[in-house]
């Protein structure tokens, strides 16, 4: 009998979302966001109040992102509505995460990268104020979600794909834990594994537009959770 130990297992490498993920956006972030973005479009497209706030949730329903309809029908420059909607004064006050859960993160074995739609300032804002910056080995931002000169946040698979190789993150090792189904179908689409965060959708504006009952578990998902600390107990059963 072979006295050799089988060899272990490789850590899963998680890729995170972060509004509504990590922390609740839903009440800290969310209405402020909306409010600057339809200020955005009052100020630089002329538009009145009400019709710039159809025309942000008309892009965002179509695109997954108001920006890239901003982009491709306006000529607006992405750079200069990310830095012009993200600056929410204040906004590290409104921040946070139960102990527990960021405990758990810096604990959680394996790799971690922040992937979000969000730009890169922000991102690192709340990573800050929630003190989880240093849980994560990069942050993937919106701006590093170009493919071709075009922009392609998720849950556009072409984007993910690219990004996967360019940080050399095998895809059958990778689990990407999200609020938003949409980009949960795309990184299955893939063959990464996928956690649906489901703690704060409660208070999400987001989630009833999505047409998926908080207690299914739509075939694209592989686990649902409420909490953090919850992918511990599944961590050994992603590390294969």
């Amino acid at each position: 009998m072979s006295s050799r130990r089988a060899p272990e297992l490789a850590a899963p490498i998680w890729l995170f979302d972060l509004d509504n993920t990590l922390h609740d956006a839903s009440k800290a972030v969310f209405g402020r966001l909306n409010r600057s973005m339809t200020d955005y479009i009052v100020q630089h497209l002329g538009l009145a109040r009400d019709d710039a706030d159809r025309l942000r949730m008309h892009y965002w329903r179509r695109y997954g992102a108001t920006l890239l309809g901003l982009e491709r029908h306006h000529g607006i420059r992405a750079a200069h509505f990310l830095a012009q909607t993200h600056t929410l004064p204040g906004l590290e006050a409104q921040l946070h995460i139960p102990p527990v859960d960021r405990a758990a993160l810096h604990s959680l074995p394996g790799r971690k990268f922040l992937l979000t739609n969000a730009p890169a300032d922000y991102a690192k804002r709340v990573l800050t104020a929630l003190d989880l910056a240093s849980c994560f080995e990069g942050v993937i931002s919106i701006e590093g979600m170009r493919v071709f000169g075009d922009l392609r946040p998720k849950p556009d698979a072409r984007m993910m794909r690219v990004v996967l190789a360019r940080h050399r993150l095998p895809v059958h090792r990778c689990v990407l834990v999200e609020d938003t189904v949409a980009n949960l179908k795309s990184a299955r689409s893939l063959g990464l594994r996928t956690v649906w965060m489901q703690h704060y959708l409660r208070h999400n504006p987001h989630g009833p537009e999505l047409g998926v009952p908080l207690h299914g578990r739509p075939s694209w998902v592989c686990v649902r959770i409420k909490k953090l600390r919850t992918l511990h107990r599944w961590a050994r059963t992603a590390s294969r």
